[in-house]
């Protein structure tokens, strides 16, 4: 194609490669008729080349000047040329460019809707899917929509092609020749092409983005299922987990039923969940019949949630089996052990006088038969019958229980049969006929017994037999027997010297045998230990149970006061935990060490920190006991008690935790004595202190509970070591304050505490009968502390300095060993330089007012003015001493500690509180003292008192006046008591 350029006057050429269908192999070029009537320079044809050569790319090819449109024709026929060029086809040039372009224009539209769809195809099948459904919703949603708007752009293209291909059939119609009917035919054909080509291309991307939306809908309901199965697999894990902490068999018929219990709410619960499993079994199969394309990973997780439950039905059947079978074993040993309380309580009931009588000693026989023929099953069965009818469920503690059942069953049988030896003999002695004798008188009946008493070695019965097998524990309290209303009550013996049964009467040669036989000492021990620790799982599991899980029941909610409700928590503590871990846990070891008691020493020490439990329900007491004293009286503790068959009330049994505590040490201390071996002496002392030192911490933390006022965090001041009652006296080191803490010659009662890091003084109060506190006072930092061991007047007495003697505290110690066990305390703690820096970099938040005392006047500390340590305090003369209950020297008070635990709700400081003697002075003792304050006024007698004279008490008249000598002056008259107060400081 060729261009006029009207300012150089010549043609120029450009590159039509790209819009021309063929090849070019000859260029004509015409000149305009501007051109054609001026005279060619010789250079034009040159000057054409160079135009041209100039172009993008040079043309390879012959290029003719022509002059005129004849010379055209020579080239060109004049049937294929225009009428512009004097020719015959009829042809309009504008026309043939717009529709030429159009047919262009729609294959280039063609192309770019082609590589849209394949670059979104594209997209679309590199897309990573997201983990998480909103994202997967988000693409779907966006996907959708980009499908949507090309969907519009292909329906565009299709109706422009379709409008082109009309515009073509409309050119058609009006052409007449052939040659030009063909060249529009070789369009339409070429549009035509293109718009089948886009319909593939919209057919082809609709199944794509079909394929695509489905892949993208079940990806989401897969991750839908995904989350309803890890729901559902977490909660069936829970009921599992809960399932497989409910034990298989019970040691007591209550807690096996209670287990039953829980075993049921759980299968309950864990049907309900179950349901919901097989909802959810059943959408994946929806989703598996759909067609989903996660069919094998949906047919697992059916598959897992099917069998889980399965394991879960299976487990809680089978563990229903056991406990059931337990339970009815238990029953049966239960129904023995009773049968023996019976026969022990009805030959205990038994009369020795009515058995000198045929009728008497018939009616004992009939008795005797009578309870023979009440014997359960477990009676008449041996103990391997039992033990293969309860195989399956038989563990080492119940094969326990059941021998030491068979032994109390041999025992009493053997009671029973020489009892009813002996009443034969009695009947038969009787019913003799005495023909052709002289009656004799009948021997008095006190000497028959005397001379033969019923349980004697002459009927024939072990006593060592007896002893040892048919332990007291069958007695299980105090009862009457059933055949006898005599008010005779049977008494059950703990201790090992008075643990002689009453059916039996005293045995002076046996009790000398027990004494010789350690063995059989501590087997006695045990087996008393065991025995309580079952009776107090079984108080814990009726307090739970009766009081505690009523409190949850509807049924009682009208009862409950408003003050208990959701307080259960708070009345209880952590009473739960103690009966977990002795009935799960510590029982058992004790069980376990039945025939070897030595080795209970072992136990403690494993279970040690378990017990640490206790120190937590202690520190909750006094909230509790505030709780019940409040809602004692309501009538739902009343109706508990009465379901239960208490005879005490619930504040009695909430104390059980607390007694049972303290009597552990008790125990292991017998079992200390009477042990023989060495290493195992050494465990039970090992345990011995540590449940000695447990109950020291216990009550140290009931005592820590009980402080008030203290500004900061109590925990930050470290642990506890020690705690007790105290006289102080203060001093400080500026004289106006000085002269006030050296007039108080009555000491302050003060309760230490000494901690890690810190030393806090405390002051006890008692608000009211029920509740003590201890006041917070001040607080001294260990790093700033000395101390002075030794004090001129009393060995009790010793100083603690502060901040280099600026407050001198000089503190008096109920007894000697108390002061050396604070004193070694102290000085491990100064003594270790690590804690002291751990001290300083903790930078305790200590408020400057810590340092000083409520009893003093200024809130600066001061000290004695240039007197040494070694002085004693103005009231060492006549030192009042108040000697606490719980202070902790040596383990050597274990007594002392356990008898204050199981009455800690009871003072155990002095009852004299100093909250008024901290006003009032001490009465004046004779002797020298130096004058603190100037005065001329303080004497009838004018006598002169200048600031460090020494001046002597004399003697006190009727009055109440002092005599006194200024040693200084050499004057003497009477001073007033109150002036001797004010002007007095230090003795001399």
């Amino acid at each position: 194609m060729a261009e006029s350029n009207m300012r150089w006057g010549f043609p120029r050429l450009r590159r039509a490669a790209t819009s021309f269908p063929g090849n070019l192999h000859l260029v004509l070029v015409l000149r305009p008729t501007s051109l054609l009537s001026s005279t060619p320079s010789p250079s034009s044809s040159t000057d054409l080349g160079f135009r041209f050569s100039q172009d993008d790319f040079l043309l390879k090819m012959p290029v003719v000047m022509l002059r005129s449109v004849g010379d055209l024709l020579r080239y060109i026929d004049e049937n294929h040329l225009a009428s512009d060029f004097t020719a015959k086809v009829e042809y309009c040039q504008s026309d043939w460019v717009l529709l030429r372009s159009s047919i262009e224009t729609f294959a280039v539209t063609v192309k770019e809707i082609a590589q849209l769809l394949q670059g979104f195809g594209s997209e679309l099948s590199e897309t990573e899917l997201p983990d998480e459904a909103n994202a997967i919703e988000f693409l779907l949603h966006s996907h959708s929509h980009r499908y949507r708007q090309m969907k519009d752009d292909i329906r565009g293209v299709l109706k422009e092609g379709r409008l082109l291909l009309s515009n073509l059939e409309t050119v058609k119609a009006a052409k007449r020749e052939a040659e030009e009917e063909r060249e529009i035919q070789a369009d339409m054909e070429t549009v035509q092409r293109l718009l089948a080509q886009l319909r593939d291309m919209e057919e082809a991307f609709d199944g794509f983005f079909e394929k695509h939306h489905l892949k993208l809908q079940q990806y989401l309901q897969l991750l839908h299922y995904e989350s309803s199965f890890q729901q559902m697999d977490d909660v069936l894990e829970r009921i599992s987990a809960q399932e497989k902490e409910i034990a298989c068999v019970g040691t007591t018929v209550v807690q096996t039923e209670q287990l039953l219990k829980d075993l049921d709410s759980l299968d309950k619960r864990a049907q309900e969940e179950m349901n919901r499993a097989q909802v959810v079994i059943l959408h994946g199969h929806q989703l598996a019949a759909n067609h989903h394309y996660a069919l094998a990973l949906i047919v697992q997780r059916c598959n897992e949630l099917r069998h889980h439950c399965d394991v879960i039905s299976t487990a809680i059947r089978t563990k229903r089996a056991s406990l059931t079978r337990t339970r009815d074993l238990l029953r049966r040993l239960e129904e023995a052990l009773r049968w023996c309380d019976e026969g022990a309580y009805l030959l205990a009931s038994q009369m020795v006088d009515k058995f000198q009588t045929k009728e008497g000693a018939q009616e004992a026989l009939q008795y005797l038969s009578s309870h023979q023929e009440r014997a359960p099953s477990v009676v008449k069965n041996t103990q391997d019958t039992l033990s293969l009818e309860f195989e399956a469920v038989l563990t080492p503690q119940l094969q326990s229980q059941i021998t030491m059942v068979k032994e109390k069953l041999s025992s009493v049988q053997c009671m029973i049969r020489n009892r009813e030896q002996c009443l034969k003999k009695l009947a038969d002695v009787q019913v003799r006929p005495i023909q052709l004798v002289a009656p004799r008188p009948e021997p008095d009946q006190t000497v028959l017994r005397c001379k033969s008493p019923l349980f004697s070695p002459k009927h024939g019965v072990d006593f060592n037999v007896l002893n040892s097998k048919f332990s007291f524990d069958l007695l299980p309290g105090k009862r009457v027997s059933r055949r006898n209303n005599s008010p005779r009550k049977i008494e059950v013996m703990h201790d090992y010297q008075g643990n002689r049964s009453c059916l039996y009467g005293p045995n002076p040669e046996t009790d000398s045998e027990a004494e010789d036989n350690p063995e059989q000492v501590t087997r006695h021990i045990m087996k008393e230990l065991i025995a309580t620790e079952r009776i107090y799982v079984d108080e814990l599991l009726s307090v739970l149970l009766g009081y505690r899980a009523e409190m949850e029941d509807p049924s009682m909610s009208y009862l409950l006061p408003s003050a208990l409700r959701c307080q259960k928590d708070v009345l209880f503590g952590n009473m739960p935990e103690i009966y977990q871990f002795h009935s799960r846990v510590f029982l058992h070891d004790l069980q376990a060490c039945l025939e070897t008691p030595e080795r209970v020493g072992a136990c403690f020490l494993q279970r040690k920190d378990k017990f640490q439990v206790y120190e937590r329900y202690c520190q909750n007491k006094p909230c509790s006991e505030l709780l019940w004293r409040q809602c004692s009286d309501s009538p739902f503790f009343q109706e508990c008690q009465k379901k239960l068959d208490h005879k005490l009330g619930l504040d009695s049994y909430l104390l059980k935790p607390i007694q049972r505590l303290t009597k552990y040490q008790l125990l292991l201390k017998e079992l200390w004595k009477h042990c023989v071996e060495e290493r195992y002496r050494c465990e039970l002392q090992e345990a011995l202190d540590s449940m000695l030192e447990l109950l020291k911490s216990v009550n140290d933390s009931m005592h820590q509970i009980a402080i008030t006022g203290y500004p900061g965090d109590i925990s930050q001041l470290g642990r506890i070591i020690l705690q007790g009652s105290f006289s102080v006296w203060i001093s400080h080191k500026r004289a106006a304050v000085r002269m006030k803490e050296l007039a108080r010659f009555k000491p302050m009662q003060r309760h230490l505490f000494l901690y890690d890091h810190a030393l806090l003084f405390c002051k006890r109060r008692d608000e009211d009968s029920h509740d003590s506190f201890y006041s917070f006072k001040s607080c001294l930092r260990m790093s700033a502390v000395a101390i002075t061991e030794t004090v001129k007047g009393d060995v009790k007495k010793f100083e603690i300095c502060y901040s280099g003697r600026e407050v001198v505290y000089l503190v008096q110690a109920p007894t000697v060993e108390v002061k050396v066990t604070w004193l070694n305390e102290i000085q491990k703690i100064l003594a270790n330089p690590q804690k002291i820096q751990q001290d300083e970099d903790s930078s305790l938040a200590l408020p400057d007012n810590l340092l000083s005392d409520s009893s003093s006047a200024s809130s600066h500390a001061h000290k004695y003015r240039g007197e040494e340590s070694t002085h004693s305090s103005p009231a060492h003369s006549d030192p009042v001493v108040h000697s606490p209950r719980r202070s902790w020297p040596a383990p050597a008070h274990s007594v002392a500690i356990c008898e204050g635990l199981e009455d800690w709700g009871a003072t155990d400081l002095s009852a004299l509180s100093d909250s008024d003697e901290e006003d009032q002075p001490s009465p004046l003792v004779a002797g020298r003292y130096r004058v603190m304050v100037e005065s001329s006024m303080a004497s009838s007698d004018d006598i002169i008192f200048n600031c460090g004279d020494v001046i002597q008490l004399l003697y006190e008249d009727s009055s109440g006046v002092w005599m006194v000598k200024n040693i200084s002056r050499g004057e003497e008259g009477r001073v007033q008591p109150e002036d001797l107060h004010r002007i007095l400081g230090e003795s001399c």
